[in-house]
This record gives structure tokens, C-alpha cells and sequence, in this order.
């Protein structure tokens, strides 16, 4: 997934794939097969995976582009491997989130509205358990006041293939002393962004993810990334050396 990509629109393919795969992940918790979003939308296998790729280049997706069934590997905020934060819907397992980031957003898609969404996670550094309760993109309760989200890759390499990488790199931390623990244990320094930056960094996400049907492709442009997060107080010194 190329950084800096020119704008473009979706196609109706896009939309309606993109609109369908939300509406079945919520539902069901794992992502369509291709038969799944055939029967639902009539579409063929090469407009499926043509559909796919164009979603992830409107980072919306990560699809394994040279698998014949275009594997999905992620639909943003779910992830279809075993990830580090868990959703929780009305106290059962729901699905595995893309990342710490990601599951700020979670609870404002439209059918989790006025639920709490428990988030479980661990601490990047030591594994010890956090957990964090959401209703409408609120947060309810934490395990700990000090909670922290601790990205360990500059905005300049997000994106470099695609988002996994990334991803993996927005983890929760306990406090900033296990923040500085798990840099030295990964050899990368990091910035630290709060519980509250973080819901305001996804705000814009969060109130178009399936409130906008038409919502415009995403672009993965390093300066106004980190233009944006700093404009929320967060100390980004580490992605300017």
C-alpha cells in the first residue's frame, strides 16, 4: 500500500463490498469468504478481488494480493489473526482488533451504538493484563489510570506494504516506565499517545466507519500524519531526528 496515493473514487464494487464486510463482521465477528459476499452481492470472483485491492489502496483493508482467494487478513478495526486487543460484546467474545489505536474506535460503529464494548489487552512489556470498557467511543472503565498507547514505527514506514507491520506496532503499556522497558526490549524508540489522544486521533474515522456510506478513500501522507497527532499534545520529537 503505497503512501501518497492521488485521490480516486470507489467504485460501486467498493462500496457495496466495503458496506457488506462491515455489516458481516459485526454480525458474525469473522470476515465473508468469497462465496459469502457472491451470494450476497452477485459479484464474481474477479470483481471481488478487484473490489479487495482497491480497498486496500483506500486503506480501508489488508487482502493478500497474490493468494488466489485473495485472503483477508484484516478489515479496519477487525483482524482475522489472533491480535493484541480482544473486543467483548455483552461480556462474550466478539473479535480480535487490529490494535490498540483501532479499538478506540470500535465501539461507535453503528450496531455496537449504547453497548459496552470490552476491550482486553496486555501490557507490551511485561504482558500484564489491561482491560478497557467503551459505550459510543467513551471510555467507562480501565484496569489502570495510567494506560498508554505506545507506538513503536514513525508514520514515515507505516503503510510501507501494508498496514500489518503497523499495527503491530500500537500496543497498550501499563505506564511510561513499561513504555521505556518494551523500547529497550525491541531495540525502537516510541511515542507515547493517552487513552484520550488516541480516541481523538480516530474521531474522524470513527464517525464515518459505517455512518458514511460514501466515505472517501484514506491517504497514508507521513507529514500531515504527524502534523495531526501533534496538534493533540503528543510529544512526537522521536519521529523528527
Amino acid at each position: 500500500m503505497p503512501q501518497n496515493v492521488p485521490s480516486f473514487e470507489w467504485t460501486d464494487d467498493a462500496l457495496r463490498l466495503r458496506q457488506f464486510v462491515y455489516e458481516h463482521w459485526c454480525d458474525k465477528g469473522v470476515g465473508p469468504n468469497l462465496r459469502d459476499v457472491h451470494e450476497a452481492l452477485g459479484l464474481q470472483r474477479r470483481e471481488i478481488v478487484q473490489a479487495y485491492k482497491q480497498l486496500q489502496l483506500g486503506i480501508i483493508c489488508v487482502v493478500q494480493e497474490d493468494t488466489q482467494n485473495c485472503n483477508l487478513i484484516k478489515f479496519q478495526p477487525f483482524s482475522s489473526f489472533p491480535s493484541q486487543v480482544q473486543a467483548f460484546v455483552d461480556d462474550r467474545f466478539h473479535s480480535y482488533i487490529g490494535c490498540a489505536m483501532e479499538s478506540m474506535a470500535v465501539s461507535r460503529m453503528p450496531p455496537f451504538l449504547g453497548k459496552d464494548i470490552r476491550l482486553e489487552s496486555w501490557c507490551a512489556c511485561c504482558l500484564e493484563p489491561i482491560s478497557l470498557t467503551m459505550r459510543d467511543g467513551e471510555v467507562v472503565t480501565q484496569s489502570a489510570d495510567n494506560v498508554l498507547i505506545h507506538v513503536t514505527s514513525s508514520p514515515y514506514d507505516w503503510g510501507n506494504i501494508d498496514i500489518t507491520a503497523m499495527c503491530d506496532t500500537m500496543n497498550f503499556v501499563l505506564d511510561a516506565a513499561h513504555a521505556e522497558r518494551y523500547e529497550r526490549q525491541v531495540q525502537r524508540r516510541g511515542v507515547l499517545v493517552t487513552i484520550d489522544q488516541g480516541r481523538m486521533f480516530v474521531h474522524g474515522t470513527a464517525k464515518h466507519r459505517m455512518h458514511n456510506y460514501h466515505w472517501p478513500p484514506s491517504q497514508m501522507i507521513p507529514e500531515i500524519i504527524i502534523q495531526g497527532i501533534e496538534a493533540l499534545g503528543v510529544d512526537v520529537s522521536n519521529w523528527k531526528g
